[in-house]
């Protein structure tokens, strides 16, 4: 009994994961029973909440699992945070459109929680197995989300699209992953830089490093592997397309991070071409293509893909002030989206809920407080100061600037100015344009997101930007 307890004991730096994993099939089992769906979802949320405290809880609990393949270090406990609160935040944002947009199932539930589980294991991922597994156990979770609402065209179109496109991705990461372990015997990813290290710069090596990030980068929609994301947005539920813009680009970014500063630093000069490529095309893309959108969510997402732009400008520096940056750029990214998703799910008209940028005209006389929040997350997603998304760019410009990437910085910042276009426009239409719709009255769960959200964006210098940056520097400090 004493041995089982110290196995169990020694699992501790797994307890959040073993948490969700054991909150799954708790939920297929109380699925049957409870009929209340926001109730549910409620309760899914706190369940995200409880592992993210034992998460905090278990702070000095450390170390490597399973083999070598999980560990569990100061930088996957940060990004572990943002991935439960984005998660927790888009099931809150859930509860009061649940039935509306066909949501009111307990599968939705489940699949919410195994697609947390599965980027967890993304982020804590030490072995190309268990990377291939986490990110699978994420990816079938979105496919069935994004396709759930079955009796709408839109979303069935969005899903197979996903599916498609989401294994061709796939194909090329295990391709990748399978040469990889043929050039160096290893899958483990600290093994593989030990083996880099030792020998020569191997032709069959850097060409499954190009695969897999490849890979990865279908997971962050960075350009060329964007493709998928304006479809699946605008035709996913709002919820569930608040969920995909949130935590999932976390966790990916998170995984792409430990892969590059890890198992292939010893090839840091060429991965770093890659990613100024997928950054250069991701901002450039993103900042023309947003200009002639007009339905809401496809905009977010073009916006969504400038965004992870602008963040691997802070990766391109492969610096360890760069890394920090990325981290606090997802942090404030997070933040942002989940407060712009409560105010779009917020507006709903006998018509439905907004799906169109003109049905924002004139919000700012109907709907003053939500036109408001709106239209801060606007201005930082700009970059604006004071506001938080000023201080994102600048972390990850500066970080390539100290690495000499003045080009990159330069074509970065020219691209938050071409894309201030289409956020002004935005703007333009609440505040200048005469109403169109007659909302309903705001859930009080949507106006609680907005309040704290819109608190945290405005005051960010004022109030949490010091801790993050503190808690950026410790965890990225374990990378390096």
């Amino acid at each position: 009994m004493k041995s089982d307890l110290t196995s169990f004991a020694a699992l501790a730096p797994a307890y959040p994961e073993l948490l969700l994993a054991i909150s799954a099939l708790v939920l297929l089992m109380a699925g049957v029973f409870i009929k209340n769906s926001s109730g549910r979802l409620a309760g899914v949320s706190i369940g995200l909440l409880l592992a993210l405290a034992v998460l905090i809880v278990m702070q000095p609990q450390t170390g490597i699992l399973f083999n070598g393949g999980f560990i569990q270090d100061d930088f996957a406990r940060y990004m572990k945070v943002l991935v439960l609160v984005g998660s927790a935040l888009a099931l809150v944002l859930s509860v009061s459109s649940a039935a509306d947009n066909g949501l009111a199932k307990f599968e939705y539930s489940v699949l919410i929680i195994l697609a947390t589980l599965g980027m967890m294991i993304m982020v804590s991922a030490n072995d190309l197995m268990v990377l291939y597994i986490g990110i699978e156990l994420q990816a079938l979770s979105l496919y069935v989300l994004a396709s759930m609402r079955r009796d709408n065209a839109a979303a069935t179109e969005a899903g197979l699209k996903y599916f498609v496109l989401g294994a061709l991705s796939s194909g090329m990461l295990l391709y990748g992953a399978s040469l990889i372990y043929g050039f160096t015997g290893q899958t483990q990813l600290d093994k593989i830089a030990e083996v880099i290290l030792l020998g020569d710069r191997s032709v069959g090596v850097i060409f499954g490093l190009a695969f897999l990030l490849a890979g990865i980068a279908f997971k962050i929609s960075a350009v060329p592997f964007h493709m998928w994301t304006p479809d699946v947005y605008e035709g996913a539920p709002t919820p569930i397309t608040a969920f995909f813009a949130t935590a999932p680009k976390v966790a990916a970014m998170a995984l792409l991070i430990r892969l590059v500063t890890d198992s292939f630093e010893p090839l840091t000069r060429d991965w770093q071409q890659i990613v100024i490529f997928l950054s250069i095309a991701s901002m450039a893309l993103a900042a023309f293509a947003g200009i002639g959108q007009k339905n809401l969510k496809r905009l977010i997402a073009y916006s969504s893909i400038g965004h992870m732009g602008f963040a691997l400008v802070g990766l391109s520096a492969a610096s360890q002030v760069g890394v920090e940056g990325v981290a606090i750029y997802m942090a404030i990214y997070l933040t942002t989206n989940v407060g712009l998703f409560a105010c779009i799910l917020s507006l709903k008209s006998s018509a439905g809920y907004v799906e169109n940028i003109s049905d924002l005209a004139g919000l700012a006389k109907t709907r003053p407080y939500v036109a408001a929040t709106m239209a801060i997350m606007m201005f930082s997603l700009i970059g604006l100061p004071p506001l938080a998304g000023f201080f994102a760019k600048w972390h990850v410009f500066l970080a390539a600037i100290e690495a000499e990437l003045f080009a990159l910085a330069i074509i970065g910042v020219f691209a938050s100015a071409i894309s201030a276009f289409y956020y002004l426009r935005i703007c333009k239409i609440m505040y200048f344009d005469e109403p169109k719709n007659e909302f309903a009255k705001i859930p009080g769960e949507l106006g609680f997101v907005m309040a704290i959200t819109g608190f945290l964006i405005a005051s960010y210098f004022l109030t949490v930007g010091s801790p993050l940056v503190d808690a950026a520097n410790f965890a990225t400090l374990s990378l390096f």
